[in-house]
C-alpha cells in the first residue's frame, strides 16, 4: 500500500499532536474533578474552622475557638456552632427570634416542656406546724393572800387537775387576824349580825368557800392555814413555787391549760402568705399517730411576720375531747390554695421561670416548626402556690413552655444570639467576665485554666460591678435529714430577694443556687436558711431557732468554726 507522499512527509509532527490532544483529554478527565472536589473540600473544611465554637456546658459565656478545658471550672469543652442551628436549615437560619435544639440535645439536657391551660389556678400548699395550747384556755392560779408555801399537793407538771381541787397549803399571817375577828364575829352575831357577814365576806374575797369558812368556826382556832384550790380544770403546764417559797397576793403558783380544744399553730413564709386566707381548710397528719388524719379550718393568720424565722403563723382550732392532741406535737398539712380573683390566669411550675429581678420569662415551644424552636417570653407573676406559679399575663391557654431545662435552653439562646434572659433583644453571646485570667489566655489555648479560688474570690466583686449579668450558680452544705427539712431549706432560700431556684438534695445535703448577682450572694443565701434553724458550712443556725425544728428535723450539728 503507498501511503500518500503528505502523510510521509508530516507523519511525526501529526502523530505529536494527536498525543497531546488525547494527552489533555485524559488529563482533564482524570484530575480536573478531583481538583473541584477537593477545592470544595478545603473551602468546606475552611468555613467549618471558622464557624467551629467551644463551650462550656456550665457556663455557657465561654466561647474559645479550639477544644479543651473551661477556664472558670476546668470542665471539658462542647462543640457548639455560631448560629446553633444545622447547616441548611434555612427556615432555622432565617428565625434570629427563637433558639433551635435537636431532638438528641433535648434529651441530654433533659429538657421537658408542658402544656398550660385555663382554670389551673389551684394548687396544694405543704405546711408544717406546731400544736400548742389555745392560749384563752391558759390560766394562772394565783393566791389570794400573801403567804408561805407549807405543802404542794399537786407536785410535778402533766398532772390533770379538777376544778375545786386542793392544789397547795399556804400559812397566811394576814389571815390569822382575819379568823380571829371571824370567831369574835360569830360569838355576837345575834346582836349584830352584819359584822358577822363582813367578816365572812372578807374571807370569801380571799378565795375561801364556805365550808372553809365553816370548818374555822367549828375549829374555834385560828390557825392561819389556807388551801388553795383549782380554780379550772385542765393539765399543769407550769409549777411556779417550790416547798418554803413566800408567795405575794396575786403571785402565780400554777399555770392549768384546758387542753379540751387546742391550737396547730402552721409556719407560712412570706413567699407562701399570698395563698393562705381564713376560712381555708387544712387538711394534717401527726406523726406520732399514724393512719389518722385532722381536718380543720384556718381562724387567724398572723398580720406580722417572725423577724427570725421570717414565718408567719397560721391558726387552727381543733376539739380534742380525746386528748389525742397533745402541746408540742409537729404536724404536717395541706391546704387547697386557690387564687382570689385571677379567673382565666394560668398556673406552670415554679422551675419553668427565670427571673432577673426586673424581669421574669419563660420558654415557649414553637408547635408549627418541625424541629425544636424555643422564644422567650416576658411573663407577669402573679401569687405562689407551693412549688406553682400563677402567672397574670403573658401566656395563653394551649402554650408549650419548658418546665425542665431552663437555662440550658437559656444558654442556647445566648449562644446563638436569640433573645435571652439577659440579653432580652438578643445579639452575640456575651463573652462573660475574665475571672483573674487574661483575654489571651482564653483566646490562645482551650486548656488554659483559671484556679477556681481566685474565681471564688471574684464573686464577692460580681455583686457590686455587675448589672446586666448571666445568673450565678453556687452549691454548699446544708444540714438537715428528711423531706420536710427539703421543702424547709428551699423555701428559705428561694425566699433571698436575688434567688431564682434552689434546690437541696437530701442525700448529699448539698444546695444548689442561681442567683442575681447583682442582688444577693451565697453568704446572704446561707445566711436566710441559717435563719430557718439549718446550719451550713458557712455558720451555724440560732440555737433557739433549731430547738423549734420537728424532732426528725433535728440534725447532728456539725462542729463549724
Amino acid at each position: 500500500m503507498n501511503t500518500p507522499v503528505f502523510f510521509r512527509r508530516f507523519r511525526i509532527p501529526i502523530v505529536i499532536g494527536i498525543t497531546l490532544i488525547i494527552g489533555l483529554f485524559l488529563g482533564k478527565w482524570f484530575f480536573g474533578t478531583g481538583s473541584s472536589e477537593s477545592a470544595s473540600s478545603m473551602d468546606a473544611m475552611e468555613h467549618e474552622g471558622h464557624s467551629a465554637v467551644w463551650t462550656c456546658s456550665m457556663h455557657p459565656q465561654i466561647r474559645m475557638n479550639e477544644p479543651g478545658q473551661c477556664p472558670i471550672c476546668g470542665m471539658d469543652l462542647i462543640p457548639a456552632t455560631t448560629s446553633g442551628r444545622k447547616d441548611g436549615d434555612m427556615e432555622g437560619m432565617e428565625d434570629m427570634t427563637a433558639v433551635h435544639l435537636s431532638e438528641h440535645a433535648m434529651k441530654l439536657a433533659n429538657v421537658q416542656t408542658m402544656v398550660v391551660g385555663e382554670g389551673g389556678s389551684n394548687g396544694m400548699l405543704r405546711l408544717t406546724g406546731k400544736v400548742e395550747a389555745d392560749e384563752r384556755r391558759v390560766f394562772a392560779q394565783a393566791t389570794h393572800v400573801a403567804g408561805r408555801v407549807e405543802e404542794l399537793l399537786v407536785n410535778f407538771t402533766g398532772e390533770k387537775v379538777a376544778k375545786g381541787q386542793a392544789l397547795a397549803k399556804l400559812y397566811a399571817p394576814e389571815l390569822v387576824t382575819a379568823q380571829e375577828e371571824l370567831l369574835q364575829a360569830h360569838r355576837i352575831r345575834e346582836a349584830q349580825p352584819q359584822l358577822y357577814a363582813s367578816a365572812r365576806v372578807k374571807l370569801r374575797n380571799w378565795k375561801l368557800s364556805d365550808a372553809q369558812i365553816d370548818a374555822v368556826i367549828s375549829s374555834g382556832t385560828a390557825s392561819g392555814l389556807v388551801t388553795i384550790q383549782a380554780d379550772v380544770s385542765g393539765i399543769v403546764l407550769e409549777k411556779r413555787a417550790e416547798l418554803g417559797d413566800y408567795l405575794q397576793r396575786g403571785e402565780a403558783l400554777y399555770q392549768i391549760a384546758d387542753l379540751s380544744q387546742v391550737w396547730v399553730l402552721f409556719d407560712v413564709y412570706e413567699s407562701d402568705l399570698g395563698s393562705v386566707r381564713k376560712g381555708d381548710v387544712v387538711s394534717f397528719t401527726i406523726r406520732s399517730l399514724p393512719g389518722e388524719s385532722f381536718e380543720g379550718t384556718i381562724s387567724f393568720v398572723d398580720p406580722i411576720v417572725d423577724p427570725n424565722a421570717r414565718v408567719a403563723r397560721a391558726r387552727v382550732e381543733v376539739q380534742n375531747a380525746k386528748d389525742h392532741l397533745k402541746p408540742g406535737m409537729f404536724v404536717t398539712g395541706e391546704i387547697k390554695t386557690t387564687s382570689k380573683g385571677t379567673d382565666g390566669n394560668l398556673v406552670v411550675p415554679r422551675s419553668a421561670i427565670l427571673w432577673t429581678g426586673q424581669r421574669s420569662v419563660v420558654y415557649v415551644k414553637d408547635s408549627t416548626a418541625e424541629h425544636g424552636l424555643f422564644r422567650m417570653r416576658e411573663v407577669t407573676l402573679g401569687a405562689v402556690m407551693g412549688n406553682d406559679q400563677v402567672i397574670a399575663s403573658g401566656l395563653r391557654a394551649g402554650d408549650e413552655v419548658v418546665v425542665n431545662g431552663t437555662f440550658t435552653v437559656d444558654a442556647a439562646a445566648q449562644l446563638s444570639g436569640a433573645p435571652s434572659m439577659m440579653s432580652p433583644e438578643g445579639g452575640p453571646a456575651p463573652t462573660g467576665h475574665q475571672h483573674g485570667g487574661s483575654p489571651k489566655a482564653s483566646e490562645s489555648k482551650g486548656s488554659a485554666t483559671t484556679p477556681v479560688k481566685e474565681h471564688a474570690e471574684h464573686r464577692a466583686k460580681e455583686g457590686a460591678l455587675a448589672t446586666s449579668v448571666e445568673p450565678l450558680s453556687a452549691a454548699f452544705m446544708v444540714y438537715g435529714n428528711c423531706s420536710m427539712c427539703k421543702d424547709r431549706i428551699e423555701k428559705a432560700a428561694n425566699g433571698v430577694n436575688g434567688v431564682m431556684n434552689a434546690e437541696w438534695n437530701v442525700d448529699t445535703k448539698m444546695i444548689s443556687v442561681q442567683f442575681d448577682p447583682a442582688m444577693t450572694t451565697e453568704l446572704k443565701v446561707a445566711s436566710g436558711v441559717a435563719r430557718a434553724g439549718h446550719d451550713t458550712q458557712f455558720g451555724k443556725a440560732r440555737d433557739d431557732i433549731y430547738q423549734t425544728l420537728p424532732a426528725c428535723c433535728q440534725y447532728d450539728r456539725p462542729q463549724l468554726d
